[in-house]
């Protein structure tokens, strides 16, 4: 279990004891500082390429995440993002992905000149959690989950293809790909060497290409509780907390009944009895910014506004701290339509 931070300065009141027992007390203590075990917090981030994020960092158009700095009524929510001219680096949140591996930044963790929700999931959770953290994420486009995300307990693909031709294939990937990581993190991650790797959460943005069949729609719900259950089976951790943020597009004003499905089907799930205690849904419409206000029309890939992938990532990392035991997740703004 990851270690909170807590939000309050706990006082030790200490009995009067002989000298001796109080110098025998501290050195214990110290002792047990010096043997404690180092340990890194993972965390997989999962989905297609909303997961691989969109949202435009550089310049003038309402919505880049530069922009948002310049705004005053936007400034101070991501001031802490940038100091003396650049953009900061995380010393205590790693990321992998496609391949590469680093400290957590603005940039080069998403598409080309992009962020996408791991920078909000990953400073949130950083500062919350005491243990320094990895993020394993995983956002190849294009991928649905009746197909390439398809869990193997969801049974065959109503086409017939075998499971590895595009049915299954990203599953079995993130499977394998994460169980390497942890058997080799030393090696993956030098910077970690020394560290114990601890699974702790798993979050998922995902939802576009099943909400454009309505099959998969129907389905999607379905093929949700499968990927959670044979997730954590696969993984060894049967009560990994999953967060799902909603496939908001289109925001309050979505009228397209396979889009609204899709929704449905994931807060549906995450109010199973199975899942209750470990799971959670983040309502996403309300982060939803249409073309006029943000850098590109985009509505499948959220208009590519920086500040909507920094909600939507924030908001996952309070729910999955929240999840972990830690301080309540704070409202989330917009999730009731006007």
């Amino acid at each position: 279990m990851p270690t909170l931070q807590s939000t309050r300065n706990p006082q030790y009141i200490m009995p009067s004891l002989p000298r001796f027992i109080l110098i025998f007390f501290f050195l214990s203590l110290a002792l047990q500082g010096q043997a404690a075990e180092k340990v890194v917090t993972i965390f997989i981030l999962a989905g297609q390429s909303n997961m691989e994020g969109h949202g435009r960092i550089a310049g003038n158009q309402k919505g880049t995440l530069e922009s948002l700095l310049r705004d005053p009524a936007t400034a101070s929510r991501y001031r802490h993002l940038h100091a003396n001219g650049n953009w900061i680096t995380r010393k205590d949140v790693w990321i992998s992905w496609l391949g590469r591996s680093g400290n957590l930044g603005v940039g080069g963790w998403a598409a080309k000149g992009a962020i996408g929700p791991e920078l909000g999931f990953g400073w949130t959770v950083g500062d919350q959690i005491e243990e320094p953290i990895l993020l394993l994420k995983f956002g190849p486009g294009g991928t649905s989950l009746a197909g390439p995300w398809r869990p193997p307990s969801a049974g065959p693909h109503r086409t017939g293809k075998p499971r590895g031709q595009g049915i299954g294939d990203q599953f079995d990937n993130l499977v394998s790909s994460v169980k390497q990581r942890l058997k080799n993190l030393e090696s993956e991650f030098p910077s970690l060497a020394g560290y114990r790797p601890h699974l702790a959460g798993f979050g998922w943005h995902q939802g576009w290409n099943d909400g454009c069949s309505k099959v998969d729609s129907v389905e999607y719900e379905s093929n949700l509780a499968h990927l959670i259950r044979d997730m954590r089976n696969e993984l060894n951790s049967p009560q990994l907390p999953f967060v799902i943020a909603g496939s908001g597009f289109g925001g309050w004003d979505q009228k397209v009944d396979r889009r609204l499905m899709i929704m449905k089907a994931q807060e549906a799930v995450t109010g199973y009895d199975e899942f209750k205690e470990t799971t959670r849904y983040i309502e996403t419409r309300g982060f939803f910014r249409d073309g006029p206000i943000s850098p590109r029309p985009i509505r499948y890939h959220w208009c590519c506004n920086a500040e909507t992938y920094w909600l939507i990532g924030e908001h996952m990392g309070h729910a999955m701290v929240e999840l972990l035991g830690g301080r309540k997740a704070p409202g989330i703004p917009g999730s009731q339509p006007n």
